[in-house]
């Protein structure tokens, strides 16, 4: 009998993905070897983007940071203002007013849904669900909708400040949140029935990319990745910051790790959310959203015209920057992705000596090959889509 093994002599085929492919959201490269459709082995490799995050901030002012934390993750831009703002704030020990938290608090979790909202939505277009993507892409406008009438910008808002905000909630923000969330449910239900029970949508995702909540672990997972492998870890029980010890909230955990739970939680977050920014808005007391303290806090520019005090700290702390204490700090919030950590060192100084962030999704694109060997060629689709990688927030 012939000896088929020598005789059908075949090689694996290497194949290139990205950074230049729809599938790889323009900033990664897969470098696929096959064997015809299963997948051998995969390498990635980020650094196509070259943002340099960090040497711009240690550049520019203490202040001048906040417009470069909103190009880190995008797609929840407010998450990232928050984080930054309670770091330096840590730095300084400065405790902002009440009505402050509670709004940070409400622009946090309408940043959450909308990330959720793009995720959920552009991993079915990519699994061919083009139906579901409109419904969810309706539901992110109506947040964002609700986000510019907060923030004046529906992507990049600049909205946090060192010390406060930069605005209050405008008038009927909670009547125009409630009737949001109204429609927002109705496009939930519309989803829900459309893939959670789609034969061909769990098909491609469940069983898919699996990752036991052992490995997660050590490879560094947080948010709704980790959870959805059943580990029960959440920034904002783990280490309440702002007011969130006071909300009622669950955190939904998966039990197989695959992309069909991690779906899953995050439908279930964005149902979390809307419970937040509910109570939020309830609970939310009067007063002031800023810090009474020039030399941190830009001042008004009422004041800045009328009172020669604040014009000189405005001055002072425009061109020469805050200078919090020397030290150095770390604080971390409940990105979108998973823990969104701020290292700060001061030296002083009205500049940063060192900014350093800790992305949650880079150690989810570290995980890629572990994920996806031995599947197939088309199981990359939903599994880099689950894991929601962000350019901006991934490669610094």
């Amino acid at each position: 009998m012939a000896d088929l093994a020598k005789d059908l002599h075949t090689e694996h085929m290497v194949m290139n993905m990205g950074p230049s492919h729809p599938v790889t959201h323009g900033t990664v490269k897969f470098m696929v070897t096959l064997d015809g459709e299963t997948i051998v082995d995969l390498k990635t490799n980020i650094g196509y983007l070259h943002r340099g995050f960090e040497k711009m901030c240690e550049n520019g002012t203490w202040e001048q940071v906040m417009p470069y934390t909103d190009r880190l993750n995008y797609v929840s831009p407010l998450i990232n203002n928050v984080g930054y703002a309670l770091a330096v704030e840590k730095l300084i020990d400065i405790d902002v007013p009440d009505r402050c938290k509670y709004i940070r608090v409400i622009a946090s979790e309408l940043a959450r849904i909308s990330d959720h909202y793009t995720n959920i939505a552009a991993g079915g277009l990519e699994l061919g669900a083009f139906t579901a993507f409109l419904y969810f892409v309706e539901a992110r406008e109506l947040v964002w909708d609700l986000i510019e009438m907060l923030t004046g910008g529906r992507v990049t808002s600049n909205y946090v400040r060192i010390g406060g905000l930069k605005n209050d909630i405008p008038d009927g923000f909670k009547e125009k949140t409630q009737d949001v969330f109204r429609r927002c449910r109705e496009l939930w239900t519309d989803i829900h029935k459309l893939l959670t029970k789609n034969r061909i949508f769990i098909d491609r995702v469940r069983g898919v990319g699996t990752m036991p909540p052992d490995e997660a672990i050590a490879y560094g997972f947080t948010g709704p990745c980790l959870r959805a492998s059943g580990v029960l870890y959440d920034v904002r029980k783990a280490h309440p910051y702002l007011v969130y010890d006071l909300m009622d909230f669950d955190i939904p955990i998966g039990e197989n790790g695959d992309n069909f739970d991690r779906y899953l939680v995050r439908m279930e977050e964005i149902n979390q959310s809307m419970r937040i920014v509910e109570q939020a808005l309830e609970k939310m007391p009067k007063g002031p959203i800023n810090v009474d303290m020039p030399q941190y806090r830009w001042q008004a520019k009422n004041d800045v015209y009328n009172k020669i005090e604040s014009l000189i700290f405005h001055f002072k702390t425009v061109t020469e920057g805050i200078k919090p204490p020397p030290g150095e700090i770390y604080l971390a919030v409940e990105g979108g992705n998973g823990e969104l950590g701020f290292y700060l060192v001061s030296d002083g100084s009205g500049k940063p000596y060192k900014c350093r962030v800790r992305p949650p999704c880079f150690p989810l694109t570290a995980a890629m090959p572990r994920m996806v060997k031995g599947g197939f060629l088309a199981d990359i689709i939903p599994t880099f889509d689950m894991i929601n990688m962000i350019g901006g927030e991934c490669d610094r």
